[in-house]
């Protein structure tokens, strides 16, 4: 399905009945690879999932990008459906415009979960994230396809079906909308003003996350009022996906103690 939103086309799908819950996906992937967790909510929520502008099947907006501009872009599919608030869950990239959208739109957000994802960076980390894009933009998607595969998933699990899975999507990206993204990531600044997000909020990373550890969520927990952290054993970057069996439960018990 299509909106308009933003002066966007904007993919989205919508399955389930109940108090809805907007599900955001990592830099480099889109809505698709949700689908364990609308099998396990759908029958108690009503699972909306968004592709990012430059993602999956949205329009591929001209850079630069923002964090705000991703916030912006739920904000209006939110508003468009006739939605908010919702349950706001998001990984990694998605959780990063979660806490924009609570800050930005607290009225949109009934509640947080902020998987594998971060507040802020320090100065080496931001021209990291940078290099990412200017990776793609010299060598192509090809460039950065296995070391994003290491940094996500963990070693056992990289000749998996879903790691070769992965490896097609990030392949077909837009090179200048990864590189957008990775440059909007790159300013990500949110840990001043998480005092102020009232809405409850589970944070929670895996103890094998290479790229979002452990004293990272702590962060996160500590300045937002009344979070909940939990750390999956053994999950890394892409918990949800690697490790649905520990990632589902979770966020359904947090759910169902928030939307009762």
């Amino acid at each position: 399905m299509y909106v308009t939103a933003n002066r966007l086309r904007l993919h989205y799908q919508i399955e389930g009945q109940g108090p809805v819950v907007l599900f955001l996906h990592p830099v480099g992937l889109d809505l698709t690879w949700w689908e364990s967790q609308v099998e396990a909510l759908r029958s108690e929520f009503q699972v909306l999932r968004l592709d990012f502008r430059g993602h999956g099947e949205s329009a591929i907006a001209s850079p630069p990008y923002t964090l705000v501009d991703f916030a912006n872009d739920a904000h209006a599919l939110l508003e468009a459906l006739r939605l908010a608030p919702a349950h706001v869950v998001g990984l990694s990239l998605g959780g990063m415009v979660a806490q924009v959208l609570a800050l930005e739109y607290p009225a949109d957000v009934r509640s947080l979960v902020l998987a594998d994802t971060l507040c802020t960076l320090p100065a080496a980390a931001r021209q990291a994230m940078r290099a990412r894009g200017e990776a793609a933009e010299h060598g192509g998607m090809a460039a950065v396809v296995q070391p994003t595969l290491e940094r996500w998933f963990t070693a056992g699990f990289l000749d998996s079906p879903l790691v070769a899975h992965c490896r097609q999507r990030l392949l077909a990206n837009d090179v200048g909308a990864w590189a957008a993204t990775w440059r909007a990531i790159a300013e990500l600044d949110t840990l001043p003003q998480l005092s102020e997000i009232r809405a409850p909020t589970l944070v929670t990373t895996g103890d094998a996350d290479v790229s979002t550890p452990v004293p990272a969520a702590q962060v996160i927990a500590d300045h937002i009022p009344g979070a909940i952290l939990k750390v999956m054993p053994g999950a890394p970057h892409m918990a949800p996906y690697e490790r649905p069996d520990l990632f589902n439960p979770l966020v359904l018990e947090f759910l169902r103690s928030v939307a009762s």
